[in-house]
């Protein structure tokens, strides 16, 4: 591959009998041209990280890593995060551009530069060009890394490929699950010994970053060890071509390999936390002012001197630019369109602050549950979010709180009948979750006490307040024959712009998006501690784990204003749901959560008590294959002049969600395995 970049003139070149042909042509780059100097690093770097795998506002998932803003959300891959109008709002079981072609191109490209750059050794200083090797072997190995937990097993392409007429010299099969993982460790390891300690140009890796990604990394393949044990008839199998284990792990290796993994990710993210490097985000935090713990946790995300921020994905307008506004603000800043982020109750009470039921479900009514009782009503809608965590409304906006200087006014609806108000429905569980407000007598009868947005357009029902005529849903929804509104009567407010001058477009957002940050770096360490401890593992570099894990959390949890452990984290099931919880809050919104769920095998429906990171009972919103969410439904009663809530299934812009076994490892692309001798189809596939 000595010429890597083939650069055509405008016009096409001709030649004559007497041309020289032996003559470098001019529109051809070499190696010598690229590898020999800083600039021409450059290139190759930008060439390669420009196609880094990254999930970014540039991703969703159900179109998988195109590099395409249209349509930007978060947490909305059947997560529980949030839920979006669009097809794109579906469980996380397949990318329609899969992560194939792409992946073995910069393969290529990393492969090359780790064979050839030797060759030119000594034109750089041996600090400079180690760290150019470490980019390579950092890049490969995040491309494994992104292949090995979409596929499991690989062609483990570690040496470039030369073109030739033998097909069957270009034919590389895949390898097993676990020979794939352990070459993910092995490039990490190699990319940290060569790395510099800090990036030599703004967007390359440094040591704690390739250290940062190996903790993730290795978490997700020591779970992946361990609780593909845990799916019914245990998640493996052999490809047919080759009767190699392509997924999963031998009955006889999995226990080693998945302390293995967990070892190398605790003392991967302990590396980080031990070198001072980087700290939590408290530049406007306070002990004892509420608004200034939320405040912090706003802008931590778009301030890029945060010294939480470990790797981050830059953009700049007018030039390099996302989406995100455009599609995810409050409908009215719908610029062209919005509410893709729309957060559910399920998430929501996943923090404190909320009165709850036994059962753990945020408490609606005076009763015992949803259906006794009468309604607990409140001045105004925020009345019920006072008490809410910091962190919750930093990621959230709640009915009737602020965002870009406007209030973001959300009804479900609007009720005309007696105080006190009795619940609306009789029965909230799964198997009544398809009955709607606009099937009730309240709605549909006379006399009718119940208003709602309308079932034709976006037309509103309009209700006489205090002598003015007051829209049902307000102006931001729900609306019923839409999903372009409040789906679910929160929206998202992470990531968005808050900048009130600020104009939402297509092409117009610039915020920063982080890929790796501190708090996720304690989050491994103390996941990763605790697993060790429930695996009988001393502590690899003789700290003390459960310490740690404690320590991370609570730190974690004082940053957000949550409440503090109440004791110290130790080996148990019931520790390991603390911090996987905790997790779940924290990185939530971020592309974590839909990988977090695979790795610990609970999306399918006998796992899927596990689904939250806390114990919560399936049935209550699961059904065997399928799942939904709920959300919570501010309504007006003009008898009191008062708000209360109804919590509810999701019901506008409808999403059910179906997971199953076989999901937890996507398809090979069909023409792959077609064309192919060696490369193997999933088992079962």
């Amino acid at each position: 591959m000595k010429n890597i970049y083939t650069l055509f003139l405008s016009g096409l070149l001709f030649f004559t009998a007497c041309a020289d042909l032996d003559i470098q042509p001019k529109n051809v780059v070499t190696d010598d041209d690229l590898l020999t100097n800083a600039a021409g690093m450059k290139i190759y770097m930008a060439q390669m990280y420009s196609n880094m795998p990254f999930e970014d506002f540039k991703y969703l998932a159900q179109w998988g890593i195109n590099f395409n803003s249209w349509l930007g959300a978060t947490g909305i891959e059947g997560t529980g995060e949030a839920v979006n109008r669009d097809g794109i709002c579906t469980a996380f079981t397949g990318e329609s551009t899969p992560y194939w072609g792409q992946a073995f191109s910069l393969l290529r490209l990393a492969n090359h530069l780790i064979e050839a750059l030797p060759n030119y050794k000594g034109s750089y200083p041996e600090q400079t060009y180690n760290d150019y090797l470490g980019q390579a072997y950092f890049v490969r190995a995040s491309v494994f890394y992104a292949m090995a937990r979409r596929f499991g097993g690989i062609p483990l392409v570690t040496k470039t490929i030369q073109y030739t007429s033998e097909t069957d010299a270009m034919e590389v099969p895949r390898s097993s699950e676990e020979d794939t993982w352990n070459q993910v460790l092995a490039d990490f390891d190699q990319a940290v010994s060569l790395l510099n300690p800090v990036s030599q140009v703004n967007g390359y890796a440094n040591k704690y970053v390739a250290l940062a990604f190996k903790s993730e990394a290795m978490l997700y393949a020591g779970s992946v060890a361990k609780y593909n044990e845990t799916v019914p008839g245990r998640l493996t199998g052999f490809g047919q071509k080759t009767g190699v284990r392509v997924m999963g792990f031998a009955d006889d290796t999995w226990q080693a390999a998945s302390k293995k993994y967990f070892r190398e990710a605790y003392k991967a993210a302990k590396l980080v936390m031990d070198s001072k490097v980087y700290s939590l985000y408290k530049k406007k935090w306070s002990a004892t002012d509420r608004d200034a713990q939320y405040q912090n946790m706003v802008d931590m995300f778009s301030d890029l001197t945060s010294p939480e921020n470990i790797y981050v994905k830059e953009y700049s307008y007018p030039t390099i630019t996302h989406g995100y506004d455009a599609y995810s603000a409050p409908f009215i800043f719908r610029a062209p369109l919005s509410s893709g982020t729309c957060p559910t109750l399920d998430f929501m009470e996943l923090f404190d602050g909320f009165d709850r039921y036994a059962d753990g479900t945020v408490k609606v009514t005076t009763g015992t549950s949803n259906t006794t009782g009468d309604y607990m009503l409140y001045d105004k809608p925020m009345d019920f979010f006072k008490n809410a965590e910091p962190r919750l409304r930093a990621y959230v906006i709640f009915p009737g709180d602020m965002f870009k200087g406007k209030e973001i006014e959300v009804r479900g609806g609007i009720y005309t009948g007696a105080a006190p108000v009795k619940p609306l429905f009789s029965d909230y569980s799964y198997a009544n979750a398809n009955q709607l407000y606009q099937q009730l007598d309240a709605y549909v009868k006379v006399p009718k006490t119940l208003y709602l947005s309308s079932n034709s357009g976006n037309s509103q029902e309009l209700v006489k307040y205090n002598g003015v005529d007051m829209t049902a849903a307000g102006a931001n929804g729900p609306f019923y024959s839409s999903g372009e509104s409040c789906m679910t009567g929160l929206y998202g407010r992470k990531w968005l712009n808050p900048d009130p001058s600020f104009v939402a477009g297509e092409g117009k957002s610039a915020q920063p998006f982080i890929l790796m940050r501190y708090a996720e770096v304690l989050l491994n360490a103390a996941e990763a501690g605790v697993e060790l401890t429930l695996a009988g593992e001393a502590s690899p570099d003789g700290s003390n784990m459960l310490q740690v894990a404690t320590d991370a959390v609570n730190s974690i949890r004082e940053r957000a204003g949550a409440a503090q452990l109440t004791g110290n984290i130790d080996g148990s099931e019931a520790s390991r749901n603390i911090v996987r919880k905790e997790r779940r809050k924290e990185l939530a919104f971020e592309h974590k959560a839909k990988w977090d769920l695979r790795r610990w095998r609970v999306q399918h429906y006998e796992g899927r008590a596990g689904f939250w990171g806390e114990t919560r009972n399936k049935d209550q919103y699961s059904n065997s294959a399928s799942y939904r969410f709920r959300g919570l439904y501010p309504f007006f009663s003009t008898q009191t002049g008062k708000y209360f809530f109804d919590a509810h299934f999701q019901w506008v812009g409808l999403r059910t969600f179906q997971y199953n076994p076989i999901d937890y490892y996507f398809e090979i692309p069909s023409g792959e395995v077609s064309k192919s001798a060696v490369i193997d189809q999933q088992p079962n596939r």
